[in-house]
């Protein structure tokens, strides 16, 4: 934990009750004009007190099905124009420079649709809150960026520590490393093929159908640090899969087109016949449940780094392998 923290809000001090809660007349929406900028401009004075030139991206996220935020999630999360469409350079562990820090900070501001935390360890973070709330914490007091940040109309308040401080998460961390691929290539000849599921960012991910000829080319492609997790291979009998669906809640239902592609789709009872009707020219399917309890992945585990060792804070599921 960094020794200065600081809470760092467009929300006088004086306008809060006596349980800290801001009770003024400050919108709590991004103005997407001077004050935005104003939060812009102190985040990086205090980047630069501190000595930060380059900015770690951990545990992104992109908007899901539930949005808590007070503004609408656009088209590309507010990452158009700073990743490709692939969000590739987006993920765990992802080294940006303090500009393209500013316009994540700015996305998060704005409710677009992405959210992380953007580190360098040991030294400094950012992360922003709901309702225009921003935590900064640096291993040095950043007193001109405090005072800048006043000037501009801002409010930087000294706190102990930022309330998105990450925390262990519960469940265990299982290492991608050779014996979970040699386990995954067991079951291969076992089976002939599987799914192997890609969590890039938190909320997304990309679908890969796994066979003994091809496994080491998908290895070779899946994003830093990402989350994987093996399952059963699609089925051929589509009229099973539609038979599987259960009597109400959520599924996720993956289908394989012509052309190989494989896409994923959720749904509640009520989306039940869309889903049935996506799969009107799909090769094979499967529904995947999202309840825990009903989660029987066959292996999970999280990707370490190019050097063996495992940086990423993701959790795995359990497993039937378990």
């Amino acid at each position: 934990m960094l020794p200065h923290v600081y809470r760092v809000t467009k929300y006088d001090p004086a306008d809060r009750d006596e349980r800290g809660h801001y009770v003024g007349g400050e919108d709590s929406m991004s103005d997407h004009g001077p004050v935005e900028a104003a939060y812009l401009a102190a985040v990086a004075a205090f980047a630069h007190d501190a000595g930060v030139e380059r900015l770690d991206i951990r545990e992104p996220e992109v908007a899901g099905l539930a949005n808590f935020g007070l503004e609408a999630p656009v088209d590309g999360y507010g990452l158009a124009g700073l990743f490709p469409p692939d969000l590739s350079g987006y993920h765990d562990g992802a080294q940006v420079p303090v500009t393209v820090g500013l316009e994540l900070v700015r996305a998060m501001l704005r409710d677009n649709g992405a959210w992380c935390r953007l580190e360098v360890e040991d030294r400094f973070f950012v992360h922003v809150g709901y309702d225009q709330y921003v935590y900064v914490g640096s291993v040095v007091p950043c007193e001109r960026a405090q005072a800048l940040a006043r000037e501009l109309g801002l409010f930087p308040e000294r706190i102990g520590a930022s309330p998105y401080e990450p925390e262990p998460e519960s469940g265990e961390q299982r290492l991608a490393d050779d014996d979970f691929w040699a386990a995954v290539s067991l079951e291969l000849l076992r089976e002939g093929a599987l799914l192997l599921q890609e969590c890039y960012v938190g909320n997304a991910s990309r679908w890969h159908r796994l066979t003994c000829a091809d496994i080491d080319q998908v290895r070779a492609r899946l994003t830093p640090r990402a989350r994987l997790t093996v399952w059963p291979d699609l089925s051929t009998d589509l009229e099973a899969v539609v038979a599987a669906f259960p009597e109400d809640g959520l599924i996720e239902l993956l289908w394989q087109d012509p052309t190989g592609h494989i896409t994923s789709r959720i749904g509640d009872e009520e989306q039940f016949a869309e889903l049935v009707a996506l799969l009107v020219h799909a090769r094979a399917a499967a529904v995947i449940p999202l309840t825990v309890d009903d989660r029987h992945p066959l292996f999970a585990a999280v990707l370490p780094d190019t050097d063996g060792v495992l940086r990423a804070r993701w959790r795995t599921e359990p497993t039937s392998s378990e």
